[in-house]
């Protein structure tokens, strides 16, 4: 991995078996993002996009290939080491958020933190809470909060661990234009601030046009990897 690299994919594979004999959704990625740096992963429906994010962030395991983050391996990991690397370097916001239902707001986003056993980090919680606009709404359950702000509660946990990178899938597919607009600013906001690598899925236009750097799938394989040419 070249000295400022914060992920590399190498020839990554993902095949499942079927009734009609192996399926790839993911033929031989390969690309390498520097520390600090914006990706968009685009392309249409079934290209393998999230496929090809949960394989980067460790939620899955490759068919074949190697996946480095923030110089260490997750190939031969067990879910154990794997999970620990994810607490330690990664943030991930899910397209449909994965709060705990349990739990309010404040306690949703400081769980990275539990997992770790870090404690007297509330501070903290209510801090970023309060970055997303939602300070008013730390007792809240998630059944209590809006699909948007469900959403800005998932980023707050994403970055409550001050992660190396931050993985979205479609982080503006459940909102409407206005609170799309806003998470966008946000999650540009915190990687300025914070200097997280950012990997993105999306179909957002606006959100892409952000990125240094839109890698296109189609079919399961990489057509183009452009710098982004409108991106200051």
């Amino acid at each position: 991995m070249s000295p400022h690299a914060m992920l590399r994919v190498s020839r990554l594979t993902k095949t499942y078996p079927t009734a009609a004999g192996p399926l790839t959704v993911l033929h031989e990625a390969s690309f390498e993002l520097a520390a600090g740096a914006s990706l968009a992963i685009i392309g249409p429906s079934g290209s393998g996009k999230t496929t090809l994010l949960g394989l980067c962030a460790g939620l899955d395991r490759a068919t074949a290939g190697s996946v480095e983050v923030a110089g260490e391996t997750l190939d031969g990991k067990d879910e154990d080491a794997r999970a620990r690397l994810r607490n330690a370097s990664v943030g991930f916001v899910f397209q449909n958020f994965q709060l705990i239902p349990t739990l309010t707001a404040l306690e949703n986003v400081l769980v990275p933190l539990e997992l770790r056993g870090t404690a007297g980090c509330e501070p903290q919680a209510r801090a970023l809470l309060e970055r997303v606009g939602l300070s008013a709404r730390a007792d809240h359950y998630p059944v209590q909060l809006s699909g948007g702000e469900q959403q800005r509660v998932a980023l707050a946990r994403a970055f409550i661990n001050s992660p190396k990178i931050l993985f979205c899938d479609e982080p503006t597919g459940n909102l409407d234009g206005d609170t799309s607009g806003a998470m966008v600013e946000l999650i540009f906001g915190l990687n300025r601030e914070r200097g997280t690598t950012l990997v993105l899925v999306t179909h957002n236009p606006e959100l892409a046009a952000r990125c240094q750097r839109v890698l296109r799938l189609r079919s399961g394989s990489i057509v183009s990897d452009e710098a982004n040419v409108f991106v200051g």
